[in-house]
Parts: C-alpha cells; structure tokens; sequence
C-alpha cells in the first residue's frame, strides 16, 4: 500500500509539474547553487565570499537552460575557467561535474550541429585551462578531484549523447502527438461527414415517401370529390384507396424516422425494385395509366443501385402527380451493358390541371442520387408532349 501511495503522489507530481518547467528548472539551478555554496562554505577554513560567489556561480545559468541552453552552456563554460584561474580554495576543482549539466541542456534545447559545436568549445575551453594550470596530465598532489583530459572528454560526450538522444525522443514524442491530433481531427471530420451524408440520405428518403404519397393523395382526394355525389361507391372506393395510401406513407415514414434512432435496429429492410409495384398501384389508384417494362436482370443488381433506382421512379411518378396529374406513364427499367437504365415518361397534362404546390428539393435529390453514382441524368419535356426522366446508374463495382 505504501509504494502504491508513493507512486501516485510521485505521478501526480510529474503531472503537476510537466506543464511547468520553469519550476524544475528552478529547482535544478536554485537546488545546486545553493548546496553547493553551503557544502564549500562548511569547509574549515570557511573560504571568502569571493570564493564562494565564483563557486556558486557556476550553476545559476542553469534557470535559463531551456529558454537560451547555448549562452546557458557558454556562461558555465566562462564561469569553470574563472575558477580554475582564479584558484580560490586551494585543493577545490570543479572538474567537468557542473559542465555536464550546460552539454546536456544545449544537446537536449538546441539544434545538434550547434549544440555540438558549443560543446566541443566547452571541452577545449576546459582542457586548455587545466592543462596550463599543470593538473592534467599531472595533477597536483593538494587536488581533491585529479581531472585529466580524457576524463573532461568522457563525461561531456556522455551528456552530450545523452542530451541528443532525449532531444529525439521529445522530437519524436511531439511528431506522435501531433499525428494522434490530425487523426483525430481527421476521425471527427469524417463522423461529421458520415453524420451530414446520413442525414441527407434521410431527408432524400423522407422527402421522396412524403412528397410521394401526399401528391398521391392530394390527387385521390380531388377524384374523389368530383365522383362522390354522382356514385358513392365509386366515392368510397377513393377514401379507401386514400387511407391506404396515408397508412403506407405512415409505415415508411416510421421505417425512415426509425434510423435516426442509434439504439434501435429495426427499420426495416430498405426498398428495392421488388417494391416497384407498390409504386405502380399509387399511381394507378391515383387515376394515372401506367405501363411497367422491367427487365429480370435487374433483379440481381447491388442493393445500393436498387435503392437509388426505386427512388428516382418514386420521384418522377410523384412529379407526374403533381404536375400533370391523371395521364398516361410509361416505367421502363433495364441494363444496357454496366449500367441501370431508368425512364419514366408522362403524356401531357390533364387539361385545366392545377400543379400541386412542390419544395424544389426532389430534382435535387434526383441528381445528388444520380451522381453519387458517377452516373447521368437528364429531365425534360418529350416531343410528342408530356415530360420524360431519364438516368443511367453504372453498377460495375458497386457492391
């Protein structure tokens, strides 16, 4: 229990200070300075101030190591050789142990070639001087840490190694992070993208059932309304035939809404062109004369390309309703190499028909349809009269 206690406080410390490096730095350079004058100063005899100050100086650039580690690193460097000239406590050298600390953050802050080359002129600085001061290779018999050059090499290479290889791995943990930031941006991009595109398809979908069956209804009902004195049965064949077709919009508008729910999966199967005969008989209960020419083949066609097809037939029927109302309707579906061919024509409109009011939305969803699969798609009126819809959906590679 105790060295779990001992962990999380020593994680929560890493934590709480890993947004804070100016505090360990602090510590690093305030903690030496500071021990190191207090252990030069118990010495007996206790040396001056002068010494002291020049002892301790040594550590204080360290504050700023990762803000200016090069100046850092040179400051160290001027700092060691003032105390070895100057010789302050007789038998006291600071050897390459204060240095070590300036290689490391200049290896570890800067770029590898500067730092390199400012540490190359630390060790020169270094050895130069002890040298001319006669304790390397010799030492003086009074010093209490011998320092020969190879040892000055030793120590400073180290932390220089030592330096580079953390300044990689902080490189390398940065690039990481910030790989996992544009993947994750990407990821949320594209939840966003799914979520925008699923819910257009529902709105397209929506608006196709909606748009469909209410047109068809609208038409039923003025059928109704000019029969209804004069035959009554005939009248209520027309309110039955409008009931069922506000309970089939009704089914699919709950399929549809039923998506959009993610802790439920029964919305039911999606249609598909086994489904054309609903289609069909609400055209012809709403008076219009359809003739369906369906090919088998395309039957075996991807579900995706099914989807699509049932819709634009769904659509062109409903602005059949809409716009020309009880006429003649030709549905003619078949495969013409690798693509699906649909067109649905109308002959011209019911003379003194009023349009049904429209959203502008079902032209635009026939194109988005269209195009989603890299196919074509042209609209416009036939030259005999009427109007003709025409799309071609590629199924080759479409699963």
């Amino acid at each position: 229990m105790e060295t779990v206690a001992i962990t999380s406080v020593l994680r929560g410390a890493r934590a709480w200070t890993a947004g804070r490096p100016w505090l360990f730095d602090a510590v690093l350079g305030g903690g030496l300075t500071v021990f190191d004058v207090v252990t030069l100063a118990a010495r007996d005899p206790a040396p001056g101030p002068a010494a002291l100050a020049l002892w301790g100086v040594q550590t204080v650039p360290l504050l700023w190591r990762r803000r200016r580690p090069l100046a850092v690193l040179a400051a160290m460097t001027v700092a060691f050789i003032a105390f070895e000239a100057a010789d302050p406590v007789p038998g006291k050298t600071p050897g390459p142990y204060f240095l070590i600390f300036g290689v490391y953050a200049a290896a570890r802050y800067a770029p590898a070639a500067a730092s390199l080359a400012a540490s190359a002129g630390a060790l020169a600085g270094a050895v130069a001087v002890d040298l001319a001061l006669g304790r390397s290779p010799a030492p003086r018999p009074d010093s209490l840490e011998p320092i020969t050059a190879t040892t000055f090499a030793v120590f400073l290479g180290v932390a220089w190694l030592l330096g580079h290889a953390r300044r990689r791995i902080d490189a390398d943990a940065r690039e990481l992070r910030d790989l996992n930031a544009r993947l994750r941006a990407e990821r949320e991009r594209n939840a966003r993208q799914a979520v925008a595109a699923e819910r257009a398809r529902i709105a397209r979908d929506l608006h196709d059932v909606v748009a469909h069956h209410v047109s068809a209804i609208a038409v039923q009902a003025r059928s109704t309304e000019d029969v209804v004195r004069d035959d009554p049965a005939l009248g209520r064949a027309g309110v039955a035939r409008i009931a069922e077709t506000a309970d089939t919009a009704l089914i699919e508008m709950r399929r549809i809404l039923g998506l959009l729910d993610a802790g439920r999966d029964d919305g039911g199967a999606e249609p598909s062109l086994r489904g054309l005969g609903r289609l069909v008989e609400a055209a012809e209960g709403a008076g219009c004369r359809v003739r369906a020419d369906v090919d088998a083949e395309t039957a075996a066609l991807p579900q995706a390309v099914q989807v699509s097809a049932y819709r634009i037939v769904q659509e062109a029927l409903t602005n059949v309703l809409k716009h020309a109302g009880p006429t003649d309707v030709r549905v003619a579906l078949r495969t013409a190499g690798a693509a699906l061919v649909v067109e649905v024509g109308n002959g011209p409109a019911v003379p003194g028909r009023a349009p049904v009011p429209g959203s502008g939305r079902g032209l635009v969803g026939l194109r988005e349809r269209v195009a989603a699969f890299d196919g074509t798609l042209r609209t416009g009126p036939c030259p005999e009269g009427g109007w003709l819809v025409r799309a071609e959906l590629p199924v080759e590679g479409v699963r």
